[in-house]
């Protein structure tokens, strides 16, 4: 079976990496472009699956490559997300005008980028990296006072947390780990109860119970550590 193909497309080198970085998880060919004429040159010789393309572009912006795209009988059926700069109305109206299948702002969001991808790729994956761990944690909820529990899965989004005490999804958490034998490698976030799995019929069985925190504040410190562990264990 042919692995699928994304096309990302934009002038700016930061956002290609940082595009190609959020789809390091999906089974994908990712091919990129510089601008509109490429793009469309690509397109016809490629015949991508999906395609994310910037709005401002040199040569050839992308609501007229995207236009060209919509008009050639073999390439019309290639869904194409533009992206376009938060804040500008008139930007969204020409992403409309052209035919796009959907557009993104800039900044831009991993999980929004992700999802929206998704709808059109199945292979685009919205999962983070993450690894199996046996690392003792400290954390609040809501601000009361220190529990302790284990962190059985990490990624430098979220984490799993085993505990058998009241948590609710949405509650705050406060939650700091070593990640080696180190005092240095201290990990600290703040977050948010994401889901929780306890009871007789709780969601994932075969974990202890406990919770899951979506990472909404972490310093950039904690993610280098995070990565470091990551990239050193075994997947989960």
């Amino acid at each position: 079976m042919t692995t699928p193909k994304i096309l990302l497309v934009d002038d700016t080198k930061l956002f290609i990496r940082l595009e190609k970085e959020y789809l390091k998880q999906s089974s994908v060919v990712v091919l990129t472009a510089e601008n509109g004429r490429q793009a469309l040159e690509i397109a016809g010789n490629e015949r991508p699956d999906l395609i994310y393309m910037d709005l401002n572009m040199p040569e050839m912006d992308g609501a007229t490559c995207c236009a060209a795209l919509k008009a050639d009988p073999e390439l019309r059926s290639i869904p194409v997300i533009l992206v376009t700069t938060a804040g500008m109305n008139d930007s969204v109206e020409q992403c409309k005008n052209a035919g796009c299948d959907g557009f993104l702002t800039k900044p831009i969001d991993r999980k929004i980028f992700l999802e929206m991808g998704r709808k059109f790729l199945p292979n685009v994956d919205r999962r983070e990296k993450r690894v199996a761990g046996n690392l003792k944690a400290v954390f609040r909820i809501n601000h009361q006072e220190n529990t302790y529990g284990t962190c059985i899965d990490l990624s430098t989004r979220g984490l799993y947390v085993t505990f058998a005490g009241e948590v609710q999804v949405e509650d705050k958490v406060e939650v700091s780990m070593l990640v080696s034998g180190r005092s240095t490698d201290l990990v600290e976030a703040w977050g948010r109860v994401s889901w929780v799995n306890k009871g007789t019929f709780r969601k994932k069985q075969k974990l202890p119970e406990g919770f899951g925190v979506e990472f909404l504040s972490i310093p950039e410190e904690s993610i280098a550590l995070i990565k470091g562990f990551v990239a050193r264990a075994q997947p989960a």
